[in-house]
């Protein structure tokens, strides 16, 4: 094959229509737009979602939620997700990334009570919920602030 041998397939290239060029070529006159109104005018059209001034669809549809732009990105870690990826010892933020659990910016890291810890952990650095505080310190480790 070569650059200048390449060539588009037969008839997957049509002329562009040719408009208002008299009676014999089928859009004459009026060019394929009809007679009067908004759409035979030149310039004569509505903007995107125009109804002809009925009540758009994007107003008659009422308003729901609020993402707040300045919230902080809090990212729950589960008791589980530690004791099967088998973390031992310190866990502060940069282990938790190091194992996927925390991708991208985060703002905080949390560590809620769902599941069980054997091992003796210590947390630094992160938020800990009430419950998984217990369990942790029911399982020898510590968490410091």
């Amino acid at each position: 094959m070569k650059l200048n041998t390449i060539a588009p397939a037969p008839g997957a290239k049509k002329d562009r229509v040719r408009v208002g060029r008299g009676i014999g070529s089928g859009l004459g006159k009026t060019a394929g737009r009809g007679h009067k109104g908004q759409h035979a005018r030149s310039g004569g059209y509505h903007k995107v979602g125009f109804e002809g001034g009925q009540m758009p669809l994007q107003r008659r549809i009422p308003k729901r939620g609020f993402r707040n732009a300045g919230a902080a990105t809090v990212v729950e870690v589960t008791l589980d997700m530690l004791h099967n990826a088998a973390i031992s010892g310190v866990v502060d933020l940069e282990a938790l990334r190091l194992r996927r659990f925390v991708r991208g910016d985060c703002d905080a890291v949390k560590v809620i009570c769902t599941g069980k810890v054997e091992a003796a952990l210590t947390i630094k650095g992160l938020r800990v919920s009430a419950g998984a505080r217990r369990a942790i310190e029911a399982a020898g480790g510590q968490v410091e602030e």
